[in-house]
């Protein structure tokens, strides 16, 4: 993955659009990693991934409550109390 500063970022604009077009471009602002560029293509294939992702979640939910595995709210949050 290139690395760019914020300001080179920002002085040249164009350059990170084409290269965020063939890889993504990590965005520093005073040497900390801040942000990432990709392409379109990319970002529209992470979407469906995550959506995959809580499509599979739902589904085995609802198996789950469709058996009877539930859980009360006492004891889901009596861990994060």
């Amino acid at each position: 993955m290139k690395t760019m500063a914020s300001s080179e970022a920002k002085t040249h604009f164009g350059a990170l659009l084409d290269t965020a077009q063939r890889e993504p471009v990590a965005i520093e602002k005073k040497g900390r990693p801040v942000a990432v560029m990709i392409s379109m293509e990319e970002y529209k294939a992470h979407e469906k991934l995550k959506l995959e992702a809580l499509q599979r979640e739902l589904k085995t939910g609802i198996q789950q409550a469709d058996k009877g595995e539930l859980l009360d709210s006492e004891e889901v949050f009596k861990d994060l109390l």
